[in-house]
């Protein structure tokens, strides 16, 4: 944590400036097994490379809109963070037809089509597959993020004031970001570093992102981001809270 931080991106820096080996982001998917821990290291360099795709290839720029058709989950972490990093807004379930980028999952492709700019898809498969048939008219995820660079700076510095994020309808400055992360922390159950935020909620409401990414970022905590948590009996539950060292949790 760091009091001068005024963008999602500025709590990453911090972050890994203060522990880059720790976790920050545990992804569990209920319906495949899956099961994904990215420390603060890793989960930078995913972003690192995210928004060098996001600014290089796809020739983003500040005050771009890019519709995320993405469920809760690591990889919409990432992209969420690769926008702040650009200073693209992230319009969280926004309407392809009226975004400059669409970035889909699996399950939306058809809706994406509405976009008439840049398309990417992903698979959202285990360790970040790709997909057996790549998508028509859609830059797989999986085949062009791998081969970006590790370090990002951003061809302009983005503007702590300016639109980064909208969700619910909801459109906040990046500022605003941080502010009200750090303001969830107290009714979320984080206490501070080293908590551990158990989310089973999506990511289509303000709460939903708080809890599984931005508040835990913004607190030097951790999350542990479970999709598909409802096919999870209350036995299996509570060994995961156990297993995983779970503070607090939000469903």
């Amino acid at each position: 944590m760091n009091a001068t931080d005024r963008t999602p991106a500025d709590l990453l820096r911090s972050a890994l400036a203060a522990d880059p080996g720790r976790p920050l982001v545990t992804f569990y998917d209920d319906a495949t097994g899956e099961r994904v821990e990215l420390s603060v290291a890793t989960f930078a360099n995913w972003v690192a490379k995210t928004a060098n795709l996001l600014q290089g290839d796809l020739a983003a720029q500040p005050g771009d809109r890019l519709a995320l058709l993405l469920p809760a989950h690591w990889q919409s972490a990432v992209w969420l963070l690769a926008c702040a990093s650009v200073g693209v807004v992230a319009d969280v379930g926004g309407d392809p037809a009226a975004a400059d980028i669409v970035v889909s999952g699996p399950d939306s492709l058809d809706e994406a089509r509405a976009c008439s700019g840049e398309r990417v898809a992903l698979a959202l498969r285990p360790l970040g597959g790709r997909f057996p048939q790549p998508p028509e008219g859609f830059a797989d995820y999986a085949v062009e993020v791998p081969g970006q660079g590790d370090r990002f700076a951003p061809f302009a510095p983005v503007d702590p004031e300016e639109p980064a994020l909208v969700v619910a309808g909801a459109e906040l400055t990046g500022a605003e970001v941080v502010e009200k992360a750090r303001a969830d922390a107290t009714d979320l159950g984080l206490t501070g570093p080293g908590s551990r935020l158990l989310s089973g909620l999506p990511y289509d409401t303000w709460r939903g992102l708080s809890a599984g990414l931005y508040a835990p970022l913004a607190t030097g905590g951790s999350v542990v981001l479970c999709r598909h948590l409802d096919g999870l009996d209350e036995e299996s539950l509570a060994k995961r809270v156990e297993n995983e060292r779970v503070s607090a949790t939000a469903r």
